[in-house]
């Protein structure tokens, strides 16, 4: 096992083998190779001459592979798709091809709160960076889903404590949580 990629320590210390400006670095390449904002310029970067390159290779294969969906998220278009086979065929969702591989250690956690700084607050969550990662405290916490639990119609039978949805309703709800967050968010 690498542990120093997978796991972020060092095998003969167990220290943290990655510091946060190389992180920052290594998550705006990435989000550089798909065409997404980055916290900064990549241009910036004394990466930048090297990796110029290898970016607009990377950029030319997604391109290439647009249409190209892993084997696990083939499996998983494939039962959408079935599943909501009797709708129009432009309601069927369709999972994102464009995705961001968290492929390391601390990338995750580089992405969940601004690069210079340890909090992130919003009108839904406060955000803390602690040592062990970050915690994410949202505004309003349900501890039930008695009455909001929204499950689709055409399979199992629904419990009465849940409120039913066509599966129209349930496609297009599943349509904008992948493709339509909020501006403010």
């Amino acid at each position: 096992m690498d542990f120093i990629t997978q796991l972020g320590l060092d095998p003969k210390t167990a220290s943290y083998a990655h510091d946060e400006a190389s992180l920052i670095e290594y998550v705006n390449l990435k989000l550089t190779s798909i065409g997404q904002p980055t916290f900064e310029s990549v241009k910036d970067s004394h990466y930048s001459s090297l990796s110029k390159s290898l970016l607009a290779s990377y950029q030319e294969k997604s391109r290439l592979l647009a249409d190209y969906l892993p084997p696990c998220d083939r499996r998983v278009q494939s039962f959408i798709t079935e599943y909501f086979s009797d709708l129009d065929s432009n309601e069927t969702p369709q999972l994102p091809n464009n995705t961001l591989i968290l492929d390391r250690h601390g990338v995750a956690r580089t992405l969940s709160l601004p690069a210079k700084g340890d909090y992130f607050s919003s009108s839904i969550i406060d955000s803390y960076r602690i040592q062990q990662g970050v915690l994410h405290n949202p505004k309003s916490d349900r501890r039930t889903t008695k009455g909001v639990f929204h499950v689709t119609e055409g399979g199992l039978p629904i419990p009465n404590d849940k409120k039913a949805v066509p599966k129209l309703a349930a496609a297009r709800l599943f349509s904008k949580a992948l493709n339509c967050a909020p501006d403010s968010l």
